[in-house]
């Protein structure tokens, strides 16, 4: 049965502690798998993307507990990994399949990934290419393109390679590969992208030369367990950043937000486009910038959006098309290719859903044109089993004058779980 969201409130008023980010939270439990000793993880994320990297890295004969928020691993370096004797199934989670394929490269034993429905549709040789010339041995179906996939690892070499395109994923699964290599591994990056895998590198004690949007690592580093405090998930903050700012009478208060300035894309824009943000830094350790945010119902006018920002906002897209269709004027979002190879198309998710609702959007090959400013006024959307796009249009609901419906609620509780919980809460 669809569930039944929330309409037409009066304001948004409260405070939220953002759940922890679920980029960190999966590097977290990977880099402690790999390293030697024991790491701690504080305000880890328990969606099932993350539980999903958790799976796997027992399958490999890692210690890990849970208490609560916070989790224990128990790592052995990467000699501690062992052969699993199950697939590896990595539910829903790009990132998940992405980094373990470069942590698998060099690891001789023989190991096969899968994922679900979704993750079949993901593009993977942007990954096992790459790793194959460093010296990986990997196949599946159509050339590697596509899951299920099989690896078995070897003695790697560095290399140079040069990203066709920005992926933070692809980079980090490089880099995890180049942590065993022989020699040095350069990664060359289009545009600069979030920098999670280098700031926690540095963090479990092991180096990492940036120059430009070039990166390189050397081989045969060994890591030590640390702590870890994962900051709040700026991608899950978007959704109540946009949510106080278009809902008149709204004031939100988020706390322990991580400011990471290769993720701050979403408040850069909002900010262009006249939102009423105030940040107040809580610090400013290397590890990860943090802080508490405050955001206000806004008067807001439509812009571009392009270019070297694209990846620092990736994933709020959705949430950034929904606002646009608040403020008053044309938006343009281009250069955004990288949106048709997520969870879902979202280039096309977002515009058939957002119409649904009454908006006024089209798409493009890289983008799409929104114009506002539009009154939404309800019916029934789906999430197409995409997280950001289930709570994307959960706001959007808060506006609409009409009953609103959403089909495959239930993807929202991959990055997370208490959002109906926290919604409801400012109302």
């Amino acid at each position: 049965m669809p569930k039944k969201l929330v309409t037409k409130v009066e304001g948004l008023n409260g405070e939220i502690a953002i759940p922890g980010d679920k980029s960190i939270s999966h590097r977290s439990i990977m880099f402690g798998s790999i390293a030697d000793g024991k790491t701690v993880v504080t305000n880890f994320l328990l969606g099932e993307d993350c539980l999903s990297t958790i799976d796997c890295f027992k399958k490999m004969g890692v210690m890990i507990e849970r208490q609560e928020e916070k989790v224990i691993i128990h790592g052995n370096g990467f000699e501690g990994l062992n052969e699993p004797s199950e697939i590896l199934d990595v539910g829903n989670s790009g990132t998940t399949i992405r980094l373990l394929l470069g942590i698998l490269a060099a690891r001789p034993f023989h190991s096969v990934l899968i994922g679900d429905q979704s993750i079949g549709k993901r593009p993977m040789t942007r990954v096992t290419k790459p790793l194959q010339l460093f010296g990986a041995a990997i196949n599946g179906r159509k050339n590697g393109e596509f899951t299920p996939l099989s690896i078995k690892g070897g003695n790697l070499k560095g290399i140079e390679y040069e990203l066709p395109v920005a992926s933070a994923q692809v980079k980090s699964s490089l880099l995890f590969a180049g942590l065993q290599a022989s020699g040095t591994t350069t990664v060359i990056e289009p545009v600069k992208t979030r920098d999670h895998t280098e700031r926690m590198i540095k963090q479990f004690g092991g180096e990492v030369e940036k120059t430009g949007t070039a990166i390189r690592i050397k081989g045969g580093q060994k890591l030590t367990g640390t702590s870890i405090h994962v900051p709040g998930d700026i991608s899950s903050a978007a959704f109540f950043l946009v949510a106080g700012a278009i809902v008149p009478g709204s004031e939100i208060k988020l706390t322990n937000v991580g400011l990471n300035p290769t993720r701050t894309g979403i408040i850069d824009i909002m900010k262009e486009m006249g939102a009423k943000i105030t940040i107040k830094q809580l610090t400013e350790d290397e590890f990860e910038p943090r802080g508490d945010i405050v955001i206000q119902s806004s008067a807001l006018k439509g812009m571009t959006i392009a270019g070297e920002i694209i990846p620092k906002l990736i994933d709020e897209i959705p949430i950034i098309a929904l606002l646009a269709t608040q403020a008053e004027g044309v938006t343009v979002i281009k250069d955004a290719h990288e949106l048709k190879v997520k969870e879902t198309n979202r280039i096309d998710t977002v515009v058939a859903e957002l119409t649904k609702l009454g908006a006024t959007i089209e798409a493009t090959e890289d983008g799409m044109i929104i114009y506002g400013k539009t009154e939404l006024i309800g019916g029934t959307v789906s999430s197409h089993g995409d997280h950001r796009i289930g709570m994307m249009l959960s706001v959007a609901a808060t506006l609409c004058k009409e009953d609103v419906y959403l089909e495959n609620e239930e993807a929202i509780y991959v990055s997370y779980p208490t959002f109906f919980t926290h919604l409801q809460s400012l109302i």
